[in-house]
């Protein structure tokens, strides 16, 4: 078993990963290393009230704290960022701090391409009636974004994220309308004493959707050795820490923390999170409760269907790798995922119909993900219906 880093630092396509306890302090000394004077904090309600946490970046901050936005919600709506860009402008911001789960850091990353694409809310919404809508593009460099994450979505070390235009209701062909551009914050501090201000259900409904990123990182279409690396070794971080993070062991905590992060590196997510998105598209559910059900059956399929890839999903789950290790790895994975309390059955899954089956496996399918599907895999709508009817 590899030992815990105490700390670590290093740049990944222009952002600053600062991993280690006590990182949030430094917050004002980031801030002054870019010239950045006047920080909106973006959040959600439940951290903007968290003392524990909210207090430390506050410190952290001093006098270059200009405000608090904490309205995120998990819906990441178009709206929410629109609100973010007029506080932008009402307190002159200079940079966006982003705190929480992947919803708050998404706002804050697309408020920021947002405030420098230069279209209005009703522009967007407008576009995506007539079908012309296009991603969000910046005129002039969008305003740094700093993110500070509090769950394990791994959703911090990526310039992405995806704003609601329409829903589903809303929109002319019955299917959420998103928009969404690219921007890299310019530090990512992970802190594991912002993760221990985080209720413990947080943190496992977010565990699987971090988690699983490591996973198709190993059989992802373009992955190389470097990025097999750094997911093999964040995979053992995480599955020797999970389970244990009901015990509320420091230790445990920052060991998932780092996986976290080595899971993320190169990251390329695929069928997983294909699924993910087609259940998201029907049922009010967290992607990582997806995740958590999903995750066993997908791995069985693609383990079977792609023989190439297995040895290296047995190295990152420490089994054998005589013979076929698919039994073994899919029993290792789904230890880890009963170890946290999270949905194990699709029927679970609040809203979700078995007689959905075929139109999940169609949006899974059609999923912007599925190109970075194993080269070797080509799935068929019938072999991912059987998928889903494993999982109920």
């Amino acid at each position: 078993m590899s030992r815990n880093p105490d700390a670590f630092s290093f740049s990944y396509r222009g952002c600053d990963i600062l991993y280690g306890r006590g990182r949030i302090g430094d917050l004002g000394e980031i801030l002054e290393a870019h010239g950045l004077e006047r920080a909106l904090v973006v959040c959600g309600s439940n951290v903007g009230a968290n003392e524990a946490l909210m207090d430390p970046i506050t410190e952290g901050l001093g006098d270059r704290l200009a405000g608090v936005f904490d309205e995120t919600t998990p819906a990441k709506r178009l709206g929410t960022a629109c609100d973010v860009v007029d506080r932008i402008r009402g307190l002159e911001a200079d940079v966006l701090v982003g705190v929480g789960g992947g919803s708050s850091l998404d706002i804050a990353r697309q408020a920021s391409v947002l405030a420098a694409d230069g279209r209005t809310r009703a522009d967007l919404e407008a576009a995506a009636r007539e079908g012309t809508i296009s991603g969000l593009e910046a005129a002039e460099p969008p305003i740094p974004t700093v993110v500070v994450p509090t769950t394990f979505a791994g959703a911090d070390v990526s310039a992405g994220g995806s704003l609601v235009v329409l829903s589903a209701e809303e929109s002319p062909n019955g299917q959420p309308i998103t928009v969404s551009g690219e921007s890299m914050p310019i530090a990512d501090v992970a802190d594991p004493e912002a993760f221990a201000t985080s209720p413990r259900s947080a943190l496992a409904g977010s565990a699987m959707n971090g988690f699983d990123k490591g996973i198709e990182n190993l059989y992802a279409r373009d992955g190389h050795p470097f990025s097999d690396a750094a997911s093999i070794h964040g995979l053992e971080f995480l599955r020797t820490s999970l389970p244990r993070l009901s015990e509320a062991d420091p230790a445990a905590l920052d060991r998932a923390v780092a996986g976290i992060l080595l899971v993320q590196y190169e990251r390329r997510a695929s069928i997983i999170h294909a699924f993910g998105h087609a259940f998201a598209r029907r049922y009010p559910v967290q992607q990582g409760d997806v995740h958590a059900v999903m995750a066993p059956h997908v791995l069985r399929y693609v383990l079977r269907e792609v023989p190439a890839v297995r040895w290296k999903l047995a190295a990152a789950f420490g089994v054998g790798t005589d013979g076929d290790p698919t039994d073994a790895v899919v029993a290792e994975l789904t230890r880890v995922r009963d170890a946290l309390d999270v949905p194990r059955n699709a029927g679970d899954l609040e809203g979700a119909d078995r007689a959905d089956i075929p139109a999940l496996a169609e949006f899974t399918m059609n999923d912007w993900m599925m190109p970075q599907a194993p080269a070797a895999l080509e799935p068929t709508a019938g072999e991912l219906e059987a998928v889903l009817e494993e999982a109920w």
